[in-house]
């Protein structure tokens, strides 16, 4: 017989997003029922941020260790035992797990129901023999893995990574394809841990960062021994899970058939929409996500909001981080809420990062034209990146004449940290002189932000006219 459950705000999704309103919603004073059909912790925790970034510590590991002769160390020869890895990128996931355990959120107050959910109305849901009925909806249900329809894809048992962090061992020749931040970290990372690594970009790798920073990346990839095809179109696949062949055609038309042991697709994410009865509810959707306003609340019913991957945009844990506050403001305390993401960073953590906030030069010079400048600093002027032998990369921020800052882009060591004060600059409206008046610890990589700003000054602060100024006061002295 099915139970009728009444609360403030029902979370349909146990990911990043969802947990965040859930927690936060129940320790305000709010009554919630959280409905997750699958794993708590949602993609993040079991098959993409935390898994991803534990494989790439264990890459970079074994990559420092056979490189060790630049520090004057000899080391012995480098053996990987994949399954040990794999282990180790287990390990973390069931290290953090407790923290997004059905326990712990029952602890805080959460009912949670783990069941499949499904709007029956406007203001009802379904999850297996429970009716619950809501205040306030959020739909945190996140995106899976596309899939594209290539001929004889779907008979070779291609992974994802949804699945690829379950393999293991080391593939022996692995296939990607797509060229976006997934499928180059997971290429560079499987690459270093041994593996013969092929990536496959229809056109140009990581398109949505700066070319000349995604160069850099484009170099080490290769330089690891990454063979990368670009500008080339996957036509058919062939053979079986144990023995895939992919064909591919240039833009010549050429065609040429690459052998390997495993086919890693990363092509793109879809929001996870579908079997919702979203259409049920009256909200208007599509393959993107959930038609939302700036208060994340769905177009055609307010009652219902959409956080993280299934609200379409950014698709990155923080934002969902970030969309839950922004729920609980406008559903708990009535405020009005909305959106800001012009401040919004992304990382792509191969080796080295590239870290972005703001504006591309592109998308600038598109909006400014002449009013920007370019900023640009070296890591090979770094003291800390050459002590450490990793000096290659370099930081581009973009300002406006008057010292407003734009964006910033940087790829080099540990640039998803560095990053954090051009973040901060960009939220809080400062102007480049905030940076460049800053004081770095010495010897450290943060120094190079400090120094792309010092140089919006050195035309002025070194030219004539303030030699000519000096030169008169000094006669003065």
């Amino acid at each position: 017989m099915s139970q009728h459950i009444s609360c403030d705000i029902c979370v349909i999704g146990g990911g990043s997003g969802g947990l965040s309103v859930a927690a936060g919603a129940s320790q305000m004073g709010a009554s919630v029922v959280l409905i997750e059909k699958g794993q708590m912790g949602g993609d993040c925790l079991n098959t993409g941020c935390v898994p991803s970034k534990a494989l790439l510590a264990a890459a970079h590991a074994a990559h420092a260790a056979r490189h060790a002769d630049r520090f004057g160390i000899k080391t012995g020869k480098i053996t990987v035992q994949g399954k040990k890895v794999f282990e180790h990128v287990h390990g973390v996931i069931n290290t953090i797990a407790p923290n997004d355990s059905v326990e712990r959120f029952e602890s805080l107050g959460v009912q949670v129901i783990e069941a499949h959910a499904s709007f029956t109305s406007t203001n009802t849901v379904v999850a297996g023999d429970q009716t619950i009925t809501a205040k306030y909806f959020v739909v945190a249900t996140g995106s899976s893995a596309f899939v594209p329809p290539i001929e004889g894809l779907e008979f070779v048992d291609p992974l994802t990574n949804e699945n690829v962090f379950d393999l293991g061992d080391i593939p022996k020749h692995l296939i990607v394809i797509g060229g976006g931040p997934i499928g180059c970290e997971l290429a560079q990372a499987f690459r270093q841990l041994g593996a013969e690594v092929t990536l496959l970009e229809v056109f140009t790798i990581m398109p949505k960062d700066d070319p000349d920073l995604v160069e850099v990346v484009r170099k080490h990839l290769v330089d690891d021994g990454i063979t990368l095809y670009e500008g080339c179109k996957v036509t058919r696949v062939g053979g079986d899970k144990n023995a895939p062949h992919v064909t591919i055609e240039d833009s010549d038309g050429q065609q040429q058939v690459i052998e390997g042991s495993h086919i890693l697709v990363s092509a793109g994410r879809r929001a996870n929409v579908q079997g919702l009865g979203l259409e049920q509810a009256g909200v208007d959707f599509s393959p993107r996500g959930i038609e939302i306003d700036q208060r994340l609340r769905s177009v055609s019913n307010k009652r219902i909001f959409a956080i993280g991957d299934v609200a379409g945009g950014f698709q990155f844990t923080h934002v969902a981080g970030y969309h839950a506050g922004i729920v609980i403001r406008n559903a708990l305390f009535k405020l009005p809420a909305k959106t800001k993401l012009d401040a919004v960073p992304w990382v792509t953590y191969t080796d080295p990062e590239l870290a972005n906030v703001g504006l591309l030069e592109a998308q600038a010079r598109e909006k400014y034209g002449d009013a920007v400048r370019v900023l640009n600093w070296k890591f090979s002027e770094n003291d800390r990146a050459l002590a450490e032998r990793n000096s290659d990369g370099l930081v581009k921020a973009i300002v406006l004449k008057n010292g407003k800052i734009l964006g910033c882009s940087m790829v080099g060591p540990h640039a998803g940290e560095l990053i954090a004060p051009w973040v901060l600059a960009l939220e809080q409206g400062l102007k480049i002189g905030a940076l460049a008046s800053t004081i770095a610890p010495y010897p450290t990589l943060g120094e190079v932000s400090k120094r792309t700003a010092g140089s919006f000054y050195t035309a002025k602060l070194f030219g004539e006219r303030t030699r000519k100024v000096v030169r008169f006061l000094m006669k003065l002295s």
